[in-house]
């Protein structure tokens, strides 16, 4: 069994200002997307499935089909609006879709084998991969799922704060609950995040989400049935959103299994603000120095 790839690349970059899904920071033109997809390829992913835009699905193939054919299996799911709604009246002014979990629940049919998640616009590191991978091939099952955890400290950014998923986990490692947390930023050697009741720290070694998840293939059908409640509860707020975080939530406090917190010691990087781009650029090309990755990924 090859576990699949599924890339939320659907986004509309609003706090970056364009499509930062198809800018090219390797030596070669490769975009942030392409290294994961290296990465997965080489820990032994067998497919990638790309959640995209209908309306701009035909840039987007053109730009990565000649790269990947022949290289691993490709697969393209649409997020519309309208998707997996079953006729609930959206409210006019709604334009974006529904979150995350509405666009893992867009894959439903693409999807049949133990699968992860990322984003299109993080680098997530070949370590992170290797341990998804191990995971989905050996441990994953209907009863247990599993999220790759980043050293806080390595998914700060130098030009503002940046909101993060704070994992808390208990004795044998297990997801118990994520706690989202806005404007965090390093201050005086410690990391502390802002909220209404002022500034607090949060431990320099905490285990943060960077929405990579690694799922078994049944989560589609619970995902199915809270997206349905989702609806009928926040379905009319103009910019509610389903996130994957409120489907692990259910899945931990129902008690229908664990979610494991896999520790990687991968740095992270992404481009949060357009000043992030010059130092992801660096980043990538020392990577290319360190003989990490080839100078042209596909060539």
């Amino acid at each position: 069994m090859q576990p699949t790839l599924l890339i939320l690349a659907a986004g509309m970059a609003s706090r970056y200002g364009s499509m930062k899904q198809m800018e090219g920071f390797g030596p070669s033109g490769e975009t942030i997307m392409e290294y994961s997809i290296y990465d997965a390829i080489r820990a032994g992913f067998g497919k990638v499935v790309f959640i995209i835009r209908k309306d701009f699905a035909d840039n987007f193939k053109a730009a990565f089909e000649p790269k990947l054919k022949g290289k691993i299996e490709i697969d393209y799911v649409y997020q519309e609006l309208n998707s997996f709604t079953n006729g609930f009246a959206i409210p006019a002014t709604r334009v974006k879709p529904w979150g995350t979990a509405h666009a893992i629940l867009c894959a439903k049919d693409a999807i049949k084998d133990p699968f992860a998640v990322i984003n299109a616009d993080d680098f997530y590191g070949r370590d992170a991969f290797e341990k998804a991978a191990k995971f989905l091939k050996e441990e994953c099952a209907a009863d247990k799922h599993s999220i790759i955890g980043y050293e806080l400290a390595k998914t700060l950014s130098e030009n503002g704060t940046v909101s993060r998923g704070v994992c808390v986990v208990d004795e044998n490692n297990n997801l118990v609950s994520i706690s989202e947390r806005t404007k965090i930023y390093p201050e005086n050697g410690k990391i502390v995040y802002e909220d209404a009741e002022g500034k607090h720290e949060v431990p320099y070694h905490s285990s943060v989400s960077m929405n990579f998840w690694c799922f078994d293939a049944s989560v589609f059908d619970l995902a199915t049935d809270l997206f349905a409640d989702f609806l009928k509860t926040k379905g009319q707020e103009e910019k509610s959103e389903f996130f994957i975080p409120i489907v692990a939530d259910h899945f931990i406090k129902e008690g229908l299994g664990v979610v494991k917190v896999i520790p990687t010691s991968s740095q992270w990087f992404g481009v949060t603000y357009k000043e992030d781009a010059p130092g992801v650029q660096k980043s990538v090309n020392d990577l290319v120095a360190s003989g990490e990755y080839p100078a042209s990924l596909w060539g």
